[in-house]
């Protein structure tokens, strides 16, 4: 019988014969039965999508709060591909980008997402902008050898370390073949199809993933695609739903499933996990804003007996601790265009309310830390 997903391709011959896998341009043929689980589940996850939207067109300081979320999810995705930091090393001011290798890799991973955020307004979902996004990524970081921002000359394969091309988990397609499946997956993107955009979303990260049309960095720009496609299609009005979260918490299963679809052909098992996901990560985000919502409210009336001398300021340095919630005098100084003795006045008054607390001594330099914040942040982290 016919996979429905693709086919395997014998490529080379001799002793250096393999087999890659030919993903069949999309959508499946036939198409994606909507049975009355997946019916329920697209009814749920466009439910709790829609209640997410509304709820972060609401948010206080909206650009603070995608800002830090981007940096979570920068630092979520990277450790689905090994990267071994943690939230406090991406936001503490003392750790040196340049020195960490881990750190390097998240930060430039939140250059990405906001590079194809901005880069979205200008072009479509499209293979140059994806790209363009992946040279953002791989810039000057480990991978950065393995051609940033151009679609592999090259055979590439998915193993343990010392794998190899015999003894491969996964050999995605030859380059000639990748070049032709990158084009038909651009076209599928922006195919007004009628399909259910959270449908095509799932196919769209499985067929990029499968494709893997980079050297490195292709789980990270593949989750990526995930938030571009639905904002691009107008179902998320801002850039607050990212699941590397639940892909982490579902790794195995989520690798199962889409070799699953590779081995039978079954796009629906991996829709349904999607769908769950969506619905999953949308409830998560819901309650994250909510939570830092009321956390804002809480310390603002914790500040409201500051003498009106002070209150812009303290406020300035309420604003800024919510998008970097570790601190060091000097350099929340320089950042506020404020003198150190009067940044440091601030930081004892947000010590003194239990807003902010001493953290740590690093050189000369006190770090302080917004605890309540970095808390429900750390979550799945």
């Amino acid at each position: 019988m016919k996979n429905r997903a693709g086919k395997t391709v014998q490529n080379l011959s001799g002793e250096m014969v393999y087999t890659s896998f030919y993903p069949r341009p999309l959508p499946p043929q036939p198409n994606i039965e909507i049975d009355a689980e997946m019916q329920q589940l697209l009814i749920d996850a466009h439910k709790k999508l829609a209640l997410l939207n509304g709820l972060s067109d609401r948010i206080p300081n909206k650009d603070l709060f995608i800002s830090m979320y981007v940096r979570k999810e920068a630092l979520v995705s990277s450790q689905i591909e090994g990267t071994q930091c943690t939230l406090e090393d991406v936001l503490n001011p003392e750790v040196d980008e340049n020195v960490n290798a881990d750190v390097s890799d998240v930060v430039n991973y939140v250059r990405a997402i906001n590079f194809a955020i901005k880069r979205l307004e200008d072009l479509p979902l499209c293979n140059r902008l994806i790209r363009e996004t992946h040279a953002v990524l791989m810039n000057s970081v480990r991978g950065g050898d393995k051609t940033p921002g151009e679609f592999r000359i090259s055979q590439n394969w998915i193993g343990g370390a010392g794998s190899t091309l015999k003894n491969a988990r996964y050999i995605p397609p030859n380059p000639q073949d990748m070049a032709e499946c990158m084009s038909a997956l651009e076209k599928f993107m922006n195919d007004e199809d009628g399909m259910d955009p959270l449908i095509k979303a799932a196919l769209i990260h499985y067929q990029f993933e499968t494709i893997h049309p980079f050297l490195d960095g292709n789980g990270r720009v593949g989750r990526l695609l995930i938030t571009l496609f639905l904002m691009g299609m107008n179902e998320l009005s801002s850039p607050v739903l990212y699941l590397s979260c639940f892909l982490k918490l579902n790794r195995i299963e989520y690798y199962d499933r889409m070799s699953e679809v590779r081995k039978a052909g079954n796009y629906e098992q991996w829709v349904k996990f999607f769908l769950r996901g969506i619905a999953e990560t949308a409830e998560d985000a819901t309650e994250t804003i909510d939570r830092l919502n009321a956390l804002h409210q809480k310390n603002e009336a914790k500040l409201a007996d500051v003498p009106t001398r002070s209150r812009h300021n303290i406020m300035r340095l309420l604003a800024y601790i919510e998008q970097n919630p570790i601190i060091e005098t000097v350099k929340t100084a320089s950042a506020l265009g404020l003198s150190r003795n009067g940044t440091a006045n601030y930081i004892t008054m947000l010590c003194n309310r239990n807003i902010l607390k001493y953290s740590a001594k690093s050189g000369k330099a006190l770090v302080f830390a917004y605890e309540e914040y970095l808390d429900i942040l750390r979550k799945d982290t």
